[in-house]
């Protein structure tokens, strides 16, 4: 197994670039599928990707603690020298992984229609949010099958197979795209497809990774302690508050897109065009998150409390350089890019005059991201849940109270969910510092 570089700025670069630019393919692709559907001049299509997308993401990460578990999980086995339980969490992951996302596919007969009995749109917009929809539920069991793997790779700090494992994924994305889109002239369910597609792929690439990682005959005897009952505890505890803690924000992230598809579908349309730069900015930063993940669960598994707090500060001054300067990037080139996006002028003016609200975003998100990254490394499930339902709560309430103000007000209410949510983190951060280097049975419980 890989030992960890020196805690220096450069090598906490070094970790954290291969992430950084696999991470920025991911809302790249995103951009693909709405530049190609984007320039057909068809709002609905696009306003309709949006709505499906958010869809999807609800469904798919709600499991997404198969990522983030396994990340602080296999950085803690590592840390302590503990190989055997490295390559369980391996198999583990994987199993559930697919198992859930066979469910999904199955179950899409009930999940998809509540889903849009949930969310308000017209009949165009629904109409292109189902075919996108139906098109990425033949991905489910890859796509869950890759997060559990991309958790364990970046756990390991395998950072430059999980970059090639990212790249490959969405590369595929984005040419099936095109192909599926604009060859065929199949739009959003097109787009659905191809994305399925490119998860089947990427989970045999991922498979064959790790075979690479471990050796041949590796897992060999890993079924004895696959069923440990203590270990599949603490699996499905910690795991249990991630999803928690996930589907809170999703909850979030899915009110907001909701909010816009009740302005209309132009307002609608506007803030998918605007959340590519909010994403490609948050991908990026979290090539540090998840560097943070990395070496805070290592310095846990080693019982190092200097360590853990050195992580935390060199991977927090990178974070928030990075987010000041993507909030200048998206401020001065947001509206060329947008643009380039779209060919509707009623969803260009809309866009250009909300730009400066999408470039905060960045700088106000930056530090919510990096403690993400520190409180999953550390297997703090509680601690994510509790600061997760206390922000999305907050953020409810704080929209409804901005209704009055329109496309603004939605935009504000976002930028104020980003502060409570690090609020919540940063007061269980002194607690998680003093956890660390004590044993187990005396270190204080999380509330």
């Amino acid at each position: 197994m890989t030992v960890p570089a020196p805690l220096t700025r450069a090598s906490i670069f070094q970790q954290a670039w291969p992430i950084m630019l696999g991470q920025t393919t991911v809302p790249l692709v995103g951009m693909v599928d709405t530049v190609v559907i984007g320039r057909t001049g068809d709002a609905a299509a696009l306003a309709g990707m949006a709505l499906g997308t958010t869809i999807i993401n609800f469904l798919f990460w709600s499991f997404g603690f198969l990522r983030m578990g396994m990340t602080g999980m296999t950085a803690q086995a590592q840390g302590s020298g503990d190989t055997a339980e490295v390559r369980a969490l391996l198999v583990r992951g994987l199993m559930l992984g697919v198992a859930i996302g066979a469910a999904l596919f199955a179950l899409q007969l009930l999940l998809v229609p509540l889903a849009f009995h949930l969310l308000a749109g017209d009949a165009a917009l629904d109409a292109a949010a189902r075919g996108y929809v139906t098109g990425r539920f033949f991905g489910a069991p890859a796509s869950l099958g890759v997060f559990a793997l991309t958790g364990w790779l970046l756990g390991l700090g395998r950072t430059r197979a999980a970059l090639l494992l990212q790249v490959a994924m969405n590369l595929v994305n984005a040419a099936l795209c095109i192909v599926l889109v604009s060859g065929l002239g199949l739009s959003a369910r097109g787009a659905g497809l191809g994305t399925a597609c490119a998860e089947w792929s990427a989970l045999l690439l991922g498979l064959a990774i790790a075979g690479r990682i471990l050796g041949p005959g590796a897992l060999r005897g890993v079924g004895t302690g696959l069923l440990d009952r203590a270990k599949l505890r603490r699996l499905f505890a910690v795991n249990a508050d991630i999803m928690v803690r996930t589907v809170a924000l999703l909850v979030l992230f899915g009110w907001f897109a909701n909010a816009g598809a009740r302005l209309g579908a132009v307002p609608l349309a506007a803030n998918q065009v605007l959340m590519q730069f909010v994403s490609v900015s948050a991908f990026v930063l979290d090539g540090f998150a998840f560097t943070a993940e990395s070496r805070i669960g290592g310095a846990i598994g080693r019982g190092a409390r200097t360590e853990l707090l050195r992580a935390t500060r060199l991977t927090g001054e990178f974070t928030l350089a990075a987010g000041a300067a993507f909030a200048l990037l998206i401020y001065l080139a947001g509206a060329p890019l947008v643009a380039a996006i779209t060919d509707n002028p009623d969803v260009r003016a809309h866009a250009v005059a909300l730009l400066p609200f999408a470039a905060l975003v960045p700088l106000v998100g930056a530090p919510a991201w990096l403690l993400d990254g520190v409180f999953i490394g550390a297997t703090r499930g509680r601690s994510l849940r509790n600061a997760a339902l206390a922000a999305t709560l907050l953020y409810l309430a704080t929209d409804l109270a901005l209704r009055p103000f329109g496309a603004p007000g939605l935009w504000l209410a976002l930028l104020a969910s980003y502060l409570y949510r690090a609020a919540g983190l940063g007061l269980g951060l002194p607690k998680l510092v003093r956890s660390v280097g004590v044993p187990l049975a005396e270190a204080p419980r999380e509330a």
